[in-house]
């Protein structure tokens, strides 16, 4: 069965912190998994998950709580890649309740889901507990810095057959709370190993001097070009004020933070993914738990106020042994954060900056999804038989519950959408767009 799924992720093999948490897994009913971001934790806790499910039980097995709606995403997102035949559901903040509780009709059994919205369907008795025997705390100390703390309390209060625990963080954790029943836990502490998160890091600095730091950002943007990159803020306002300079500037970016709403979250990181933005401008929500993958720089415009921050950021970009450069951007008052360790080399950006080419993707968009019975094959096959694309014309093609997105060549979206504009999928007729 492994064998099957590494061939499903076209990876030859499990790494070393996959193949301890598989082992520990087995021996202890206790697990405390301390591993970076980006060093495959997920595949470290699914696959002893799935080696206890039971076909032919009709009940939730293994619960997963999550702190974001991004990382529940993600995990269903890997669970169903692994093509294991058990179904699967993820439940979280935006995501409508009652599509939620229909699909709990026929219970899945791995749910996935952020702690206010697993409680919610608790308290409403949408799903019941008897059948779950293993729980899975997914970047609990995130979890706990959102302050979900009362509501995985409550959830974990209900869970009376759970026989199996296993607790995933990316930093390491002092006394693990009570709350959780895991007690006298094997700890595999991978946090300090090498790993493809730091192994390719490069890291370097600019200092502003009396420049304005935002034209420095500017000059570093172009002196980048078109290689994917985060730009990292400790604040919403000063993405938006990083975003209003790069518009002023006309250029294709993305933003994402707390404040937006989750359409518009999902669809940033979509374009982000896609290629039809290679500038994501961010707050520390993106650091972790998101699947935004291939990022070849990280800009720290503000700096992270401690080496966690430092790392998960970080563990963007350099991963599965590819390179990436991490750039701190300092104001003339600036001093190095003392985590850092050796000092990095200074980069010298160019006089005169040259604005980045644009992306050869833009995103087309499909006002219907997975609930309206549409997958993937459909819009493949209809961008290509009526859209008159080539195949290398057609990028990434990403379907969600009522809406789907999808990359085509910048020079060939608007003839597509001229030429599809009132073509029906499955018969209906759907809305068909370009995504600005």
């Amino acid at each position: 069965m492994i064998k099957k799924i590494l061939e499903n992720f076209k990876i030859a093999s499990l790494n070393a912190m996959q193949l301890a948490a598989i082992e520990a897994a087995k021996k202890s009913a206790n697990l405390v998994l301390l591993s970076p971001t980006g060093s495959g934790k997920t595949l470290a806790f699914l696959l002893p998950v799935l080696s206890r499910l039971k076909a032919d039980k009709t009940e939730v097995q293994a619960l997963i709580l999550v702190p974001s709606r991004e990382l529940a995403l993600q995990i269903e997102q890997v669970f169903k890649l692994m093509n294991t035949g058990f179904k699967v559901n993820c439940f979280y903040g935006g995501h409508l309740t009652k599509t939620e509780k229909n699909n709990l009709s026929h219970p899945p059994a791995v749910l996935v889901g952020t702690p206010g919205r697993v409680a919610f369907h608790l308290r409403h008795e949408n799903f019941g507990t008897g059948g779950i025997h293993t729980l899975i705390l997914d970047e609990f100390d995130k979890a706990l810095e959102f302050g979900f703390k009362e509501d995985m309390s409550y959830i974990i209060g209900q869970l009376k057959k759970v026989n199996h625990r296993i607790l995933t963080s990316a930093t390491a954790m002092g006394e693990i709370p009570s709350f959780t029943g895991i007690k006298n836990p094997v700890e595999l502490n991978f946090l300090n190993s090498a790993s493809p998160t730091t192994a390719g890091l490069k890291v370097k600095y600019i200092r502003a001097a009396d420049a304005d730091k935002l034209q420095i950002l500017f000059a570093l943007i172009c002196k980048l070009q078109n290689k994917p990159t985060l730009v990292f803020c400790n604040h919403r306002e000063a993405v938006e004020r990083i975003g209003q300079l790069l518009s002023d500037k006309g250029l294709a970016y993305g933003i994402f933070h707390g404040g937006m709403e989750q359409e518009d979250r999902e669809r940033a990181l979509i374009k982000f993914r896609n290629g039809s933005h290679r500038l994501l401008v961010t707050t520390d929500l993106a650091s972790r738990g998101l699947d935004i993958p291939e990022i070849e720089a990280v800009v720290h415009y503000q700096l992270p106020a401690t080496q966690d921050i430092f790392t998960h950021r970080n563990g963007r970009t350099a991963r599965m042994n590819a390179a990436g450069t991490s750039y701190l951007l300092l104001s003339a008052a600036d001093h190095m954060p003392p985590f850092i360790g050796e000092t990095p080399g200074a980069e010298v950006l160019p006089e005169k900056p040259v604005l980045p080419g644009k992306s050869p993707w833009r995103t087309l968009f499909i006002a219907a999804g997975k609930k309206e019975k549409i997958n993937k094959m459909d819009i493949v096959g209809m961008l290509l038989q009526k859209g008159k694309l080539a195949k290398e014309e057609l990028g990434l093609v990403e379907v969600l519950d009522h809406a789907s997105y999808v990359a085509v060549r910048a020079d060939k979206i608007e003839k597509v959408v001229d030429l599809i504009r009132n073509e029906k999928i499955k018969n209906k007729k759907v809305r068909i767009e370009i995504s600005w």
